[in-house]
């Protein structure tokens, strides 16, 4: 039989490669599983969630932006389906999942999952809407029929929330996969303060996450290659260290699984090239000073530059989605 595995992705603006790749990457690893996968558009979580002010209309224009950002990597309709979260919503009998999720928790349980939209774990003011959303969440995953839910790390407790729920319920435990959450440009030491998880290493993934309501903190999909440049030269490197250094950390989620071998180009006067097997071995070599930090951020703006040049082609083809993106970012 085939399973059936599901992400939910938020539609707040721009697709940064946080999304695109990452999250792109591990649906591709589903699909050719053998997995029917589902990209599941939460236009109804993103009005709860604020954005574009709760404008249901622009919040479709970037689900439909979103859906062309996947179908750029290669996520076509012949290989994912997409579901919005307005399909599910207009059907009677979803609501009655919702309130028989919530009436297996308490509101101090669902309280603790709101950080998936964001919210520090010590806010005290939300709307009442938002207390919906995790049991929303839930619900979706048993309204798909899902044997895999899939998201980012900062959305495990929404998870745990639905395995809960249905095992009081009868209708299954879900398995929950997640991909970790990519650092934004700044690094841990240059993100927002904020309790996001009682983890305090996690906490700080999440506060680091790539963040688009600082553009210059994120690389989005269809980023030029120069503008790609001239943001990771701007990225927090410290010399010889690895541990909260984004450049690091994608090598290690982006550059390593595109390639066998990555190879850094450098001037021969400071050694000529390096190609490394595993990100391990660079991480080695740079924690040794063997790398100078100018040198992982111009071979990292390469290499992005060529695993997105397929999304820049599909864009300057179809350039619409991406206009009125940027037309209602720029309101």
């Amino acid at each position: 039989m085939l399973r059936k595995a599901a992400s939910l992705t938020r539609l707040p603006g721009m697709m940064h490669i946080g999304t695109g790749l990452v999250c792109g990457t591990k649906i591709k690893d589903m699909v050719q599983a053998g997995f029917h996968f589902i990209i599941f558009l939460a236009d109804w979580h993103s009005m709860i969630n604020n954005k574009f002010g709760g404008d249901m209309e622009k919040i479709e224009a970037a689900g439909e932006y979103f859906k062309h950002c996947f179908t750029a990597l290669g996520l076509t309709e012949d290989k994912v389906e997409y579901i919005w979260a307005s399909e599910l919503a207009s059907k009677p009998n979803y609501w009655e999942r919702v309130i028989r999720v919530a009436k297996t928790t308490t509101a101090q349980r669902v309280m603790r999952a709101l950080p998936i939209m964001g919210r520090d774990l010590k806010a005290q003011e939300v709307e009442t809407a938002s207390l919906f959303y995790p049991c929303m969440q839930a619900a979706d995953i048993f309204e798909m029929s899902l044997d895999v839910a899939c998201a980012g790390i900062d959305q495990r407790k929404a998870h745990v929330l639905a395995r809960e729920a249905g095992e009081k319920l009868r209708w299954g435990k879900p398995v929950a996969l997640h991909t970790p959450m990519l650092m934004g440009l700044a690094g841990i030491q240059g993100s927002e303060k904020g309790s996001y998880d009682e983890d305090p290493k996690l906490s700080s993934v999440i506060a680091a996450k790539m963040s688009k309501s600082k553009p210059e903190n994120t690389i989005l999909l269809h980023d030029s290659p120069e503008l790609i440049e001239e943001k990771l030269r701007k990225a927090y490197c410290p010399p010889k260290i690895v541990e909260g250094n984004p450049v690091i950390e994608y090598y290690r989620l982006l550059a390593f699984p595109a390639n066998k071998t990555v190879t850094l180009n450098r001037d021969q006067k400071y050694g000529g090239d390096m190609k490394f097997s595993t990100h391990k071995e660079l991480e080695e070599a740079y924690k040794t000073g063997k790398i100078h930090p100018q040198d992982l951020k111009s071979n990292m703006a390469r290499i992005l530059a060529d695993i997105l040049k397929g999304v820049r082609e599909y864009f300057d083809k179809h350039p619409e989605p991406l206009e009125q993106m940027q037309k209602l970012e720029a309101r």
